[in-house]
């Protein structure tokens, strides 16, 4: 089998980002990346197409980073109040959940985050103080404090 150079369209997991010149080999192109338009052949004019797009990703990947970076200084220094039901003893009724914590988060200080930004080692299901880790970024990631208490 022979290898292609091709100019990725979007970003592929385990083959690169957007703008990226990329050596697969032909059934691949063929069978996976062509027909689902994630790549293009790599000539000389798209080569050029392609650094504008590693340009505009570059641009996209600072702004974001800036923004992700702006908003872990607002919450690191915070503590974030999850109101829950529990018993006497002070275990749940259930566990927190990632969506509690965005709506907690969105209440306390009107951040939006995704769900999927956050990183539980294993679900919450005790009152008291817990740390969560929100990754917003490939290279921004910071602690949430969380206080679950009870209604």
């Amino acid at each position: 089998m022979s290898a292609v150079k091709v100019i990725l369209r979007n970003d592929v997991a385990g083959l690169g980002k957007r703008g990226d010149i990329v050596e697969v080999s032909k059934g691949y192109v063929r069978n996976y990346l062509e027909p689902r338009g994630l790549a293009m052949a790599a000539t000389e004019g798209a080569q050029q197409q392609a650094e504008a797009m590693r340009r505009s990703r570059d641009i996209k990947d600072a702004r974001d980073r800036g923004s992700a970076e702006q908003i872990a200084t607002v919450l690191v220094p915070k503590t974030i109040i999850v109101r829950v039901r529990a018993s006497e003893g002070g275990r749940l009724f259930g566990s927190v959940s990632e969506s509690e914590i965005v709506d907690a988060v969105r209440a306390a200080t009107g951040i939006e985050l995704d769900r999927k930004d956050l990183l539980l080692d294993e679900h919450i299901k005790d009152l008291g103080s817990h740390m969560v880790t929100a990754r917003l970024h490939s290279d921004v990631q910071f602690p949430i404090t969380l206080n679950v208490v009870s209604e």
